[in-house]
């Protein structure tokens, strides 16, 4: 994994910076939210931080809740199995009583669900842990 380092132009170091908390606050946003996703904002902030500012990126990258799953990410090693099971499970839940419950477009819905398969299309390719370090 490389090295955190802060950008030697204070504009960008500090752009990085602003879009990394950004990106962290829609990522917490996107806890809540079926259609906002989690971790593609959670990977940008560690990615802005990465480049910004060390401290920032340390405290994301070793959080006792999603640090862990930063971290196998940016290391190209994947999503853990039971929390690939976590994402599928949550993520067609809200989307389901989004697209039948509240929305009740019928355009709408198939859109929810084409987007639904779609990410879980792309979890699922995505590799475990468990598999390379054994």
């Amino acid at each position: 994994m490389k090295e955190p380092f802060e950008h030697s132009n204070l504009f960008i170091r500090y752009s990085l910076i602003a879009v990394g908390w950004l990106s962290f606050a829609l990522g917490m946003i996107g806890l809540l939210l079926p259609v906002v996703p989690t971790s593609p904002f959670l990977i940008l902030s560690a990615a802005c931080f990465l480049r910004s500012s060390p401290r920032f990126y340390h405290w994301l990258t070793q959080h006792p809740w999603f640090g862990r799953y930063i971290r196998y990410y940016m290391e190209g090693r994947g999503i853990p199995t039971k929390i690939k099971v976590l994402i599928l499970l949550l993520l067609w839940i809200m989307i389901l009583s989004s697209a039948l419950l509240i929305v009740r477009i019928p355009w709408v819905t198939a859109t929810l669900c084409s987007i639904a398969a779609l990410v879980s299309i792309y979890i699922l390719r995505q590799p475990n842990p468990e598999r390379s370090e054994k």
